[in-house]
């Protein structure tokens, strides 16, 4: 009997062990346009992008194809400089 609660306590330990292991935190990308305020110059004009447009590009993944089925927002998003832009932080741009 006194091999129960050790083999409970094992069990427990295990369990835990792999939820935590798998666990992770999804952050949830908040879907803003003005996210990418930082890469406006880059994309009006062929200088190089910054860290921070790059970053914000590669964080604003998720919502480009919004961004493109947005009527106000799709010549903008679908823009020569905004390709490029894309293309010079290696982001692919979406095929939507």
């Amino acid at each position: 009997m006194k091999k129960f609660p050790i083999t409970i306590a094992f069990l427990f330990m295990a369990v835990m062990v792999a939820l935590l292991s798998g666990a992770r935190v999804a952050e949830a990308v908040n879907c803003s346009p003005m996210e990418l305020s930082s890469c406006a110059g880059a994309i009006t004009s062929s200088s190089t992008p910054s860290s921070t447009c790059c970053n914000k590009l590669r964080e604003q993944k998720p919502c480009l194809c919004g961004y493109i089925r947005n009527p106000a927002l799709r010549p903008y998003v679908q823009s020569p400089g905004a390709r490029n832009v894309a293309a010079k932080c290696g982001v692919p741009f979406p095929s939507c």
